[in-house]
């Protein structure tokens, strides 16, 4: 094995393993370090081999674990690979293999490590190489499209199931979607169907990408992860002429959306030719791998993907599978006992959620006194929901969000028109219906963006369609913490806890 090898022949094993020695920077010390002569000798054969960019990835023996994912938490390094001086290439693709193996000895990885009651000494790693997916660009080398999708989705809208899957993909390399940037969401299964309307796909639109810079062949690997890389604007991508069959035209005197670049005006990544029209077959490609990849692994699965539209030999573009591992949260952890659901001190049930897992640190309440809703006064309620929540942020407290109608609506009729902004800290937001005020569930489509990026609940409870409710006797008994005229706040001694079945798609809280 390689990464022990490498401990025992620098003499690292008495050093890192101490506990004193956990803030000891583990990086520069293994970049000191050699590698074997027999694997350097592999090296240099794969990088005689090799003339693009190169990806250095970890996988690690716990990482690899269906039981306890470790994804994010080791270290990954793209190369540029073109320096003239094939020992420069050759050190580089070194450094990183150590930055990677240094990267099991980061405060992150010992705090997560222990966190779920393993020993560091029990990891062990490997390194995967990969040929970077993509071209050269003016000095730019980046993919048509590089993506995530999960067997599982948390997040389902419309007719949508959870076992249906979701994908998420952008232009240029993986880095953007894997940071949780704009990217495009979409079901493998519906990929015509929009999640969102054309004004908030606009407003959450990819507006960068990242590339290998290729203008810097030799690159200072203790920058971090993106040291090789360059993050460009889409307007370069436009003179790059990248962008055909990935874009699509917002006009917004009508609020339409037109695919490719035919017209002016500006510019949407939503893959419109792609998903919509077939120009290459890729939701069928990607729903089939998960399938494929789910049932082989017996578990939930994430794969990430890339795809070159630039058509080879046989006049096809080529979709690459670049890494399959376990979903980092499996919808069968977070399964709501039937029993809990006539339990008499529930808060809240919901038959529809959207979420997955348990929140156990939410000890603030925000709720509209819905014996002084008035639906004219939707708007002064926005407001007054805009002054608790900066309270709120300024103590770095998050909340449980009840208001009646649709939150975020443009029409102040129908819901509380408040924009994401003004309710930053709710970690579980609930929409409800009152007697004389119906509910036409939105499921926070108004900042869909925002709930899944932040792992937000969002709850429907509709008493005249379901069996859900709310204990408004219970809100009502608590002293109130603040009053405004038609919201009131309440802080808890104990924190509530909140359990989201993601594959039911109901939720309680008590």
């Amino acid at each position: 094995d390689e990464f022990e090898l490498f401990l025992e022949y620098n003499n690292f094993l008495g050093t890192i393993y101490k506990k004193e020695n956990s803030k000891m920077n583990v990086s520069e010390l293994f970049l000191t370090g050699k590698l074997s002569d027999t694997l350097l000798d592999r090296l240099k054969t794969f990088l005689k081999n090799i003339i693009k960019p190169i990806a250095v990835r970890s996988s690690s023996l716990f990482e690899d674990s269906l039981m306890q994912p470790f994804a994010g938490v080791f270290k990954t390094f793209l190369l540029p690979n073109n320096a003239k001086d094939f020992d420069v290439r050759l050190k580089q693709l070194c450094d990183a293999i150590k930055l990677v193996y240094a990267s099991i000895f980061s405060q992150l990885s010992r705090d997560y490590i222990e966190a779920v009651n393993y020993k560091i000494d029990e990891e062990k790693m490997a390194v995967v190489l990969q040929e970077v997916v993509g071209n050269n660009y003016d000095g730019y080398f980046y993919p048509h499209i590089s993506g995530v999708a999960q067997s599982f989705n948390f997040y389902p809208v419309s007719h949508m199931k959870p076992e249906e899957g979701v994908a998420i993909a952008a232009l240029g390399l993986g880095q953007y979607v894997v940071d949780g940037e704009k990217a495009f969401r979409f079901s493998p299964i519906y990929p015509k169907t929009d999640m969102v309307t054309p004004k908030d796909l606009l407003k959450n639109s990819q507006s960068e990408f990242y590339a290998v810079n290729l203008n810097k062949p030799t690159v200072d690997l203790l920058e971090g992860e993106t040291a090789g890389l360059e993050k460009l604007s889409i307007d370069i991508a436009r003179k790059h002429k990248t962008l055909q069959h990935l874009v699509s035209v917002f006009d917004p005197d009508n609020d339409t959306i037109t695919p490719g670049l035919s017209k002016r005006g500006p510019l949407i990544i939503n893959f419109a030719n792609i998903l919509k029209y077939n120009y290459i077959p890729l939701a069928q490609s990607i729903s089939v791998m998960l399938n494929v990849v789910k049932e082989a692994m017996g578990a939930p699965v994430e794969i990430e993907f890339a795809v070159d539209l630039n058509k080879d030999n046989q006049g096809e573009a080529s979709f690459y599978l670049l890494q399959i591992k376990p979903l980092l949260i499996n919808p069968e952890d977070y399964k709501i006992n039937d029993d809990l659901l006539t339990k008499k001190d529930l808060l809240l049930f919901a038959e529809k959620s959207l979420g997955n897992g348990k929140i156990d640190t939410i000890k603030d309440i925000i709720f509209v006194d819905i014996n002084k809703f008035d639906k004219t006064k939707t708007q002064i309620i926005a407001d007054e929901i805009t002054e608790l929540n900066e309270l709120l942020k300024q103590e770095d407290r998050e909340y449980l969000l009840i208001g009646p109608g649709r939150w975020g609506s443009s029409d102040k009729f129908i819901g509380i028109p408040v924009k994401w902004t003004q309710i930053s800290k709710a970690k579980v937001i609930v929409e409800t219906s009152l007697k004389d005020f119906p509910l036409d569930a939105s499921l926070g489509s108004h900042f869909f963006h925002n709930v899944i990026s932040m792992n937000v609940g969002y709850f429907s409870v509709q008493y005249e369609k379901s069996k859900s409710y709310i204990d408004w006797d219970k809100l009502y008994k608590i002293k109130p913490f603040r009053k405004t005229n038609y919201c009131i706040h309440l802080r808890l001694d104990n924190p509530l806890t909140v359990q989201m079945d993601g594959k039911k798609r109901i939720a309680v809280i008590y």
